[in-house]
């Protein structure tokens, strides 16, 4: 399996209450449509996918590249969750700080509820947290552990740690499925910048290093991890065109705003729709069915809703607002057969990737940034700084990344 790894500056602050609830509402309907449409075990390949992740992070708002959303998105997705878990058969335990040693308690009391192992549980719990601290020795702490588990005892881990020196936060996926030893590479992901020699015990090079542990002293004992695929995300805070793949978002603007599908108002069939809340369903359908070589970008997924620091823009409250009842509104008829909202959604991720077979984008990328930031008020834009005012001079015409 090909591993991945990239840097994630420490951000401070709480998410504001506005913001927050609405993570928890779109993260919510999003982790239902895809149990329903590809079920529980997909859900847990995909928290344990750091790319995917770290692209449901900026979709839900949260600034694309920055700790907090490891934080910030399994906080609402517990929330979302936990209250449906005996409907859904996924439940979600722990989180930072002290919610991380509640875990424990948390698993067994799924168990009773089960008849999962939850003694079991309890031990992988501990063990995940055992080999990122101890076993991996690459200068993080870790501070937040989450232990995503399905009633049919599958389960999936997402803990973070803390180089304060350093300024940077290290990601550590993991899923039952994907390994056969907790100390033999047993992570999905370490998403972390690649910070020199570590001491590595779960490398399957490391074997004699084990075998020798009593040598370690007096030994260089550091192993490298030479077949991780390096993604490196940048320290600069806003979003560039470097770090957007122009073709994919040039396609999903097309979908939303040059309407090159035949018959699209039938297709949709969601009522009232406009242009900038179908270029937010576009991403929104692209983080529930899209296949893992789409998630390269993640930045890119930021164009739904923006990010709470104004990077790339603020989040449009009220383009969010429509993309959570929409998605709910399907999700619930879905339920009692209805699934002609569900199809159209799913229909839009597979619209942009066709119109992108074609697409020529041009460099303006920029001046799209500044048109959304221009326009941020008339969709509700909001920051933690306040909300978006109109700007002093009328802002220009339609752009785009479209070929001129």
């Amino acid at each position: 399996m090909s591993r991945a790894y990239a840097d994630l500056p420490l951000h401070y602050g709480h998410v504001p209450p506005w913001l927050a609830k609405r993570m928890s509402l779109l993260g919510g309907a999003i982790i239902e449509t895809i149990a329903a449409d590809y079920g529980k075990s997909e859900v847990l390949r995909r928290i344990s996918d750091p790319c995917w992740f770290q692209a449901l992070g900026c979709v839900l708002g949260m600034d694309w590249h920055s700790s907090g959303i490891t934080t910030s998105v399994m906080g609402a997705l517990k929330k979302a969750l936990n209250p449906k878990a005996k409907e859904l058969g996924i439940y979600i335990c722990g989180g930072k700080g002290k919610h991380s040693r509640e875990t424990p308690a948390e698993l067994m009391a799924i168990a009773e509820r089960t008849g999962l192992p939850g003694h079991e549980l309890v031990r992988s719990s501990k063990l995940a947290a055992k080999v990122d601290n101890t076993a991996v020795q690459d200068g993080f702490q870790i501070y937040l552990h989450t232990f995503i588990v399905s009633d049919e005892g599958e389960w999936a881990i997402v803990q973070q740690g803390m180089n304060d020196a350093s300024g940077v936060a290290r990601r550590y996926h993991w899923h039952s499925t994907a390994f056969q030893h907790f100390t033999e590479t047993p992570h999905t992901f370490i998403y972390g910048q690649n910070q020199g020699l570590i001491l590595n015990l779960t490398d399957k090079e490391a074997a004699s290093t084990k075998n020798g542990l009593l040598q370690l002293t007096k030994e260089a004992p550091a192993q490298l991890l030479p077949e991780i695929r390096r993604i490196t995300m940048p320290s600069h805070h806003d979003v560039r065109a470097e770090n957007v793949d122009l073709k994919r978002l040039g396609s999903v603007l097309a979908v939303a705003y040059e309407r090159q599908v035949a018959d699209f108002e039938s297709l949709l069939l969601l009522e009232g729709v406009g242009p900038r809340t179908l270029q937010s369903l576009t991403l929104v359908s692209e983080v529930i069915h899209g296949t893992p070589s789409r998630f390269t970008d993640p930045a890119r997924f930021s164009f739904a809703h923006g990010g709470k620091d104004g990077h790339p823009f603020p989040v449009p409250v009220n383009v969010y607002d429509d993309t959570i009842r929409i998605l709910k509104d399907a999700v619930g008829k879905a339920k009692i057969g209805q699934s002609d909202k569900q199809d159209a959604i799913r229909k839009l991720s597979v619209l942009s990737e066709e119109l992108e077979k074609d697409f020529v984008p041009n460099q303006r990328f920029d001046e799209l940034i500044e048109k959304e930031r221009a326009t941020s008020w008339q969709h509700g834009g909001r920051t933690v700084f306040g909300k978006a005012k109109p700007p002093e001079k009328k802002s220009g015409g339609q752009l785009s990344l479209f070929g001129d």
